[in-house]
C-alpha cells in the first residue's frame, strides 16, 4: 500500500471539511509514492515518539495534535520542530494529523467519551453543523445513567479513563447528586458559555485556568480537569482499531500511554 491509498482511507474516515478553520490537520510531511507496511500512533509527535518510529522503522507517524500548527521561518536541529522535521525526513517517515477533524465528526472524540461514561440523550456541547438532523461538533453533553455524587463521579471518570487523579472545582454539596455532564476532551477553557447553554451540572474536561473554573464554581457547575492527556488518549486505541481492522496487512506501533507530566 502506498501512502496515498492511505490518506485517502483517513480522508474518507475523519474528513477534513469537519476540522476548525485555525487547524493544520492531513498529512504534514511525506510524499505519497512511498510504500508503507508499519503505522505508528500516538496522540502528540514529541521528540520521543519522531525517535521511537524511527527506531521501529515505521513508515508513517499518526498523531492527533498536528506536528506543524503554525508557519516556521527554519528548520535546523537548535529547534525541537527542526530536530523532528529532520529526523522524520532523514528515516522516510510520513506524518499525519487528525485533529479538530477527529474531534468534531459525528462518532468523533466527544461521542466516543460520552459513550465510554455511557451517557444518555446526548447532543454535542458547541453544535457546528448548521442544522437540527445529524448535529455534530465539538464534545457533548449527556445524562449520567443514575446520578452520582460529584465524588462518584469523579472515581467514575478515573476507573474509566484509567487515570491516577483529577482537579476537581466543587460547586456541589458532597451529598447532592448530580446527572446532567458536559464534556470536552482536550482543552475546555474556551467553551464555559456552551456549558452553561448545556445545562450541565458537572464539566469534564481538561486544562481548566484558575480563573475559568472558579466561573464555573460561582455559574453553580463543578469543574472535573482530567487533563489535556487524560481524556483525549483514546485516540490511540481507537485508531488503532480501526487500521487493524481496514488494513490487517499493516503492522501497527502504540506510544506508551505516557502523560507528559508527573504529580510530585
Amino acid at each position: 500500500m502506498d501512502i496515498k491509498d492511505f490518506v485517502d482511507f483517513l480522508n474518507r474516515e475523519i474528513p477534513l471539511n469537519y476540522a476548525c478553520d485555525w487547524d493544520n490537520s492531513g498529512l504534514q510531511v511525506g510524499h505519497m509514492g512511498k510504500e508503507i507496511h508499519r503505522v505508528y500512533i500516538a496522540l502528540d509527535a514529541t521528540e520521543e515518539v519522531v525517535y521511537d518510529a524511527a527506531v521501529q522503522r515505521c513508515d508513517f507517524l499518526l498523531t492527533h495534535h498536528p506536528l506543524l500548527f503554525k508557519g516556521i521561518k527554519q528548520v535546523t536541529g537548535d529547534t525541537s520542530i527542526g530536530r523532528k522535521l529532520y529526523m522524520l525526513i532523514g528515516n522516510d517517515v510520513a506524518c499525519y494529523s487528525a485533529h479538530t477533524n477527529f474531534d468534531a465528526m459525528p462518532g468523533g472524540m466527544g461521542e466516543l467519551a460520552g459513550a465510554l461514561l455511557q451517557l444518555g440523550c446526548c447532543s454535542p456541547l458547541e453544535d457546528m453543523s448548521g442544522h437540527l438532523e445529524d448535529p455534530w461538533g465539538i464534545g457533548v453533553a449527556g445524562n449520567l445513567r443514575q446520578p452520582l455524587t460529584l465524588m462518584e463521579f469523579a472515581d467514575y471518570v478515573k476507573q474509566i479513563f484509567s487515570l491516577k487523579q483529577v482537579n476537581i472545582f466543587s460547586a456541589h454539596s458532597p451529598e447532592k447528586k448530580i446527572s446532567r455532564v458536559a464534556v470536552c476532551p482536550g482543552s475546555g477553557r474556551s467553551m464555559l458559555n456552551e456549558v452553561i447553554a448545556s445545562q450541565a451540572d458537572v464539566f469534564l474536561t481538561g486544562d481548566i485556568g484558575h480563573h475559568e473554573g472558579i466561573d464555573c464554581v460561582d455559574m453553580g457547575i463543578s469543574v472535573i480537569d482530567a487533563g489535556h492527556f487524560g481524556l483525549e488518549k483514546i485516540f490511540v486505541p481507537i485508531m488503532a482499531d480501526k487500521i487493524r481492522r481496514a488494513f490487517p496487512e499493516l503492522e501497527i506501533v502504540t506510544a506508551r500511554p505516557t502523560s507528559p507530566f508527573t504529580v510530585y
